[in-house]
């Protein structure tokens, strides 16, 4: 993918852009086989790569500059903004819609925030895209005093972007490193943003999480429906389940999904569309360490957590637990080469790696182990 941005050094988010695409998933390869240390019996799959450009469902773009000319983008080095709504990444819905959403600011006379001074309203616009070309607009905004004008030219807004189904403001008054706040204002009457992969239909609200490539989650989704097939389970747990991806995926006859997230507003979007697809699949508002130490242990556990893994306390449950096979999709293989050290009765089978974030040095392991030895 070629960049101007990068190669004027005005964004180096995609830090690997300078090598060969090849060399990039081969690189992402060889470092998660040495952390896993590949033990005798485990089969590494094909690694499933995607498109290197126009991949990326959400664009979260920083707004500087003034109202009359907001520049959507990053944060550069000087601290000065730096305008990204060409930037290769976003799928062409997003594309499309950033110069519209720019003309709103204008319209709407939406001051950015200026951090060095710590005077505007306007901290970020967050703009998903379905496959289908619908989207959600988030507006983050340091207080409600803008709101009053987002609504009276929203119908302008709705009308340029017809595809454009939910959108909200989001406080965040604070001055930090946080990306949004608290409270969050529904300027639409939908709330849910419709987001199909392969045959199932996920709901995303405003605060839900949803994997930035839909390709490849999609194929990430296919091989554990595949993989889990292949054993026979009958009880599954989903931890860490989100608006439901991988417990809607694998529900099915014969097979019963209990998914278990902390956040009420995804466990309310995967509850929906369960009952919209029929599905034999049940959603718990829990911690997921919390649920597997008072419940009865399932046949196979699912585990889809953040970066830091899923911790000491539920890898010395699952050890001791009767467990049979595990599937933990894991973004960072180092926290997961840490929780499989502490697992020695449940043995990687099979792994893949999924490149879900091109050009950088993140990626997506999904590995099957089963428990050996008792």
């Amino acid at each position: 993918m070629d960049c101007d941005h990068y190669d004027a050094g005005r964004c180096r988010s995609c830090s690997w852009l300078p090598r060969p695409y090849d060399d990039q998933v081969a690189a992402l390869q060889a470092r998660s086989e040495a952390l896993l240390q590949t033990p005798a019996g485990l089969v590494w799959e094909v690694p499933f790569r995607g498109p290197e450009q126009a991949f990326r469902n959400k664009a979260k773009m920083v707004v500087t500059g003034t109202a009359d000319a907001p520049r959507l983008g990053i944060l550069g080095e000087s601290g000065a903004g730096v305008d990204l709504r060409d930037c290769g990444l976003y799928v062409p819905a997003i594309t499309d819609a950033l110069p519209v959403v720019a003309e709103f600011v204008t319209r709407a006379k939406l001051p950015p925030y200026d951090v060095a001074a710590r005077r505007g309203e306007l901290k970020l616009v967050i703009l998903t895209a379905a496959p289908t070309g619908r989207l959600m607009l988030r507006f983050v905004a340091r207080s409600q005093e803008p709101v009053t004008r987002i609504r009276k030219h929203l119908p302008w807004l709705l009308e340029t972007l017809p595809g454009l189904l939910v959108v909200s403001v989001n406080l965040q008054p604070e001055h930090k490193a946080v990306l949004e706040g608290a409270d969050e204002i529904l300027l639409t009457e939908a709330d849910a943003l419709p987001m199909p992969v392969n045959d199932v239909h996920l709901q995303l609200r405003t605060r839900s999480f949803f994997q930035t490539n839909t390709t490849v989650a999609a194929a990430l989704y296919r091989d554990a429906r595949s993989w889990v097939a292949d054993l026979g389970t009958e009880a599954v747990w989903d931890l860490y389940c989100g608006v439901g991806g991988f417990a809607l995926h694998l529900a099915g006859p014969g097979r019963r999904v209990i998914g278990v997230e902390s956040s009420a507003e995804a466990i309310r979007s995967a509850q929906e569309s369960a009952v919209d697809a029929g599905a034999a699949a049940e959603f718990v508002v829990a911690d997921a360490t919390a649920y597997a130490l008072d419940s009865p242990p399932p046949d196979l556990v699912v585990v889809n957590p953040p970066r830091r893994g899923i911790g000491t306390e539920l890898t010395d449950w699952l050890e001791a637990s009767t467990v049979r096979q595990v599937l933990y999709s894991s973004c960072n293989p180092e926290s997961l080469a840490r929780d499989l050290a502490r697992m020695p009765s449940l043995v990687p089978r099979r792994a893949r790696l999924f490149d879900m974030f091109p050009h950088t040095e993140h990626v997506e392991v999904l590995t099957l182990l089963e428990r050996t030895g008792r």
